[in-house]
């Protein structure tokens, strides 16, 4: 059978939907193709089971903490806190359940809007094939995000190896969660197990954890996990992999060196989180002629067209960000451009993303390694989050807070909060930044009192020329 439509897009992640709602609003006809769970990595196996998780692991390890703020929970040091896995995981599928259904109403609900289950495939650059149905149209989207890859370990294919999707289905806490990975979704699986109660072990080839940051984050992050027991090893070589056992319930055992000195590694169970890599090899994009790079994103412009007229590509697929604010972003810039006569592009974005451990990384723009890579005269000012009122009230006084800023223009060029509530104070910079304000602007303003947030102007007063890195 074949049908033409105005408009298809190929799946259903951040981008995907709001664009075919906003599309048949407009009039078009739409098909919205998904091969598997609406909503995409978001709200299936990424930000809102992982952030349902994170909760439940605060809440213990808080309870755990209980007697440092004059709450009484029986026994001694939170020794008696227990933490009951399968009740944690089922609210975690609730929540996830709930997101899903009010998805799935919403797009049902929209005229205009056909629903496709099942997996796309190009036969030309603008027919899809989805379960021997061809659907065509003069404007095709593709939203079909990434997954995990694993580890280059000999034996990897030998032993069970846990990714963010599949670790969403576990009914039993891990005895031992070895970690392969030390960036932002192994960490944040790192200490939400930790607090769990499974031992944990984070094996990481660079040198320091979330190496693409700024040397001291890394070991504040480092310090701020080694205080609740998880154990990071650094500078991973030569790791191996193979069953601990001649079971197929068996867990595994990696050998390796780390930093020079030799380690063998047993663990009950083993999560890959190195990286991702797009979903794009089963898309039939040769078929349409649309161009990847040699890591399989799909190359677009500054609007998110591809090499092919008609034919554009949103979300982690394209390469242009790997996080569901910036999907989001895209489904904009697109929408904007074709339906409102805008002009958007993704160049205008302001890079921002965080880290959701507990405390938090928030980060927006540029980081010191940057700015001194530009060689632009700039300032800063760091800030120990000892000195924020809120940080000092609620006994969470990990990390601190950095600003650079243009010496020339006074504009906000980048920041760094590590702390309580850092993920939404930073925002105070991102808005700064985006409306082209002088750093003055929020140092005058008056915040309110006692927030996070109100120390952002204390810490823009502290503001200091960047010197050069001293020689070695």
């Amino acid at each position: 059978m074949n049908t033409t439509h105005d408009a298809l897009i190929i799946g259903s992640g951040q981008a995907g939907p709001f664009l075919a709602v906003r599309l048949a609003k407009a009039g078009q006809r739409v098909a919205l193709i998904e091969r598997e769970h609406l909503g995409g990595t978001c709200l299936n196996d990424g930000c809102t089971p992982t952030k349902a998780l994170v909760a439940s692991a605060r809440v213990a390890h808080m309870a755990r903490r209980a007697a440092e703020f004059g709450v009484n929970l029986g026994g001694t040091g939170g020794a008696d806190i227990s933490v009951d896995f399968a009740a944690v995981m089922e609210r975690k599928n609730r929540i996830v359940a709930q997101s899903i259904k009010g998805l799935t109403s919403w797009l049902q609900g929209t005229a205009g809007l056909e629903l496709v289950r099942g997996p796309a495939r190009f036969t030309a650059p603008h027919a899809v094939d989805v379960n021997g149905r061809t659907l065509t149209a003069p404007q095709v989207f593709v939203n079909v995000g990434g997954q995990a890859v694993l580890p280059d370990w000999p034996g990897i294919d030998t032993v069970p190896v846990l990714t963010n999707t599949s670790i969403m289905g576990l009914n039993e806490l891990p005895e031992h969660l070895l970690i392969a990975g030390g960036s932002y979704i192994g960490l944040e699986f790192a200490q939400m197990f930790r607090r769990f109660g499974a031992r944990v072990t984070v094996l990481e080839v660079a040198e320091r954890l979330i190496a693409r940051e700024d040397p001291e984050v890394s070991a504040e992050v480092r310090a701020m996990l080694e205080r609740e027991g998880i154990e990071c090893l650094l500078g991973v070589r030569g790791a191996q992999v193979a069953r601990d056992g001649g079971n197929a319930s068996d867990g595994v055992r990696v050998t390796f060196t780390a930093q020079g000195a030799a380690h063998q590694v047993r663990a009950s169970h083993l999560l890959a989180a190195v990286g991702r890599r797009p979903n794009t090899r089963d898309l039939g994009l040769d078929l349409a002629g649309v161009a990847t790079d040699a890591r399989g994103f799909i190359t677009v412009d500054d609007e998110l067209r591809t090499n092919v007229p008609g034919i554009w590509a949103l979300g982690d697929v394209n390469g242009k960000g790997a996080f569901t604010h910036t999907a989001y972003n895209d489904f904009e810039i697109v929408a904007a451009n074709l339906l409102d006569g805008g002009t958007r592009r993704v160049s205008d974005r302001i890079p921002a993303y965080a880290l959701f451990t507990d405390p938090p990384l928030g980060r927006v723009g540029m980081s010191e390694a940057e700015v001194r890579a530009s060689g632009r005269p700039a300032l800063v000012a760091v800030m120990p989050m000892t000195r924020v009122g809120r940080a000092r009230e609620r006994s969470e006084t990990q990390g601190f807070m950095k600003v650079l800023v243009d010496a020339g223009t006074e504009r906000i060029l980048g920041a760094t909060l590590l702390g309580i509530e850092a993920d939404e104070a930073v925002h105070v910079l991102l808005t700064a930044m985006a409306g082209g304000l002088s750093y003055r602007s929020v140092q005058h303003a008056v915040h309110i009192h006692p927030t996070v947030s109100e120390l952002i102007p204390t810490l823009l007063g502290e503001l200091r020329p960047l010197l050069p890195t001293p020689a070695p």
